[in-house]
């Protein structure tokens, strides 16, 4: 296989100017993409309505062209929330499976592979179900993406559900508990259930060594590629899976590194230095507000601004760390890193280009 990258800007949740433009300059096939990876402008919250509007936008975009059902089975992951200097965007990912030759001498190159859960029921999410369900699907987007060695996934980016009232409503009407009873609260235990079960996937915990109570509790269980985020638009898990095959081909590779906190740029930089000439194609990282409430013996005060949520202000000040180092703002960075590295910090990814000559 080869994947293709190309990031498009948008004006809006439902713009589709710009990536109308560069499929008609020939850059993107649509019968070819397999996921479209977004950030959208709104809160990133629960009531933040610009995911749902994306994907319907995008979802009737390709219908035109690939019809309703191809269009349909294109996997949808949009993040909320675009704060500081974050800039809107879609990732466009693409997949050519004919015509395309292994790189010599064993070299591997970017690999994607998509899958999804089932449906879960209310009392389901934030729970073992979840983490079960979540690294099975992780497995099976491995598998698509022939990648055999869990050390070449370098980002697991997973699209979870929440608890709306309704749900909850109706899990009390049948006589059962949810995990919480808080529609904000329960994003992020979806995005925890869901980061532990990515990382049971590819061994960085065992499959008994996270549970129902491991979730936002045992902050040191995380994993180091898992992306998760949270939102009302779907019931089930979207996942995709990012890395590099020796099965793959093309000029595209991945890296990833962890940071320890907010404002950890070591890892970014260590990577650039790592792959000299190589092109910065996209960049992918987590999130979070320290929840100790101290950044490097610092006090700061996001856990408790009234005003504006946490998550939103962690997306803000790692996006512009990060932006800062590539020179773009048009990057990913999505917020809440519940189980996703070490508390306070979490996963960064970094898609590059091979230098040509």
């Amino acid at each position: 296989m080869r994947i293709d990258i190309v990031r498009v800007p948008i004006a809006s949740p439902s713009d589709m100017k710009a990536l109308k433009l560069r499929m008609e300059e020939g850059a993107i096939d649509p019968s070819k993409v397999i996921a479209v990876l977004g950030k959208t402008e709104g809160n990133g919250c629960v009531n933040d309505f610009t995911r749902g509007y994306a994907v319907d936008a995008l979802r009737r975009f390709f219908s035109t062209y690939v019809g309703a059902e191809a269009a349909a089975c294109i996997s949808y992951i949009m993040s909320g929330g675009t704060e500081g200097i974050l800039s809107p965007h879609f990732t466009i990912i693409s997949r050519v499976e004919e015509g395309n030759q292994p790189l010599p001498g064993g070299m591997k190159a970017l690999a994607v592979g998509v899958a999804h859960t089932r449906p879960f029921l209310p009392e389901e999410l934030g729970r073992g179900s979840q983490i079960e369900e979540v690294s099975r699907a992780v497995k099976e987007a491995m598998a698509q993406a022939c990648i055999t060695d869990n050390s070449d996934v370098h980002f697991v980016q997973i699209k979870c559900p929440l608890l709306t009232d309704a749900d909850m409503a109706e899990a009390a009407a049948r006589g059962v508990e949810v995990v919480v009873n808080d529609t904000y609260k329960s994003m992020g235990y979806s995005r925890g259930a869901s980061a532990l079960g990515a990382a049971i996937a590819v061994g960085e915990l065992s499959s008994d060594q996270a549970g129902d109570e491991d979730v936002c509790v045992s902050w040191d269980k995380f994993s180091s590629i898992a992306s998760t985020s949270a939102g009302s638009e779907l019931d089930y898990c979207e996942v995709i899976v990012f890395g590099n095959s020796a099965r793959a081909s093309g000029e595209l590779f991945m890296s990833h590194g962890v940071m320890k906190d907010a404002i950890d740029a070591k890892p970014l930089l260590e990577m650039i230095a790592a792959n000299p000439g190589a092109e910065v194609v996209q960049v992918l990282a987590k999130a979070e507000a320290d929840p100790t409430g101290v950044v490097r013996g610092h006090r700061h005060t996001m856990l408790n601004d009234s005003d504006i949520n946490h998550t939103r202000q962690a997306r803000a000040v790692v996006g512009g760390v990060l932006a800062s180092i590539v020179g773009d703002p048009m990057i990913y960075v999505s917020g809440g890193a519940e189980h996703q590295g070490p508390a306070g910090g979490g996963p960064v990814a970094v898609i590059f280009k091979r230098p040509t000559g």
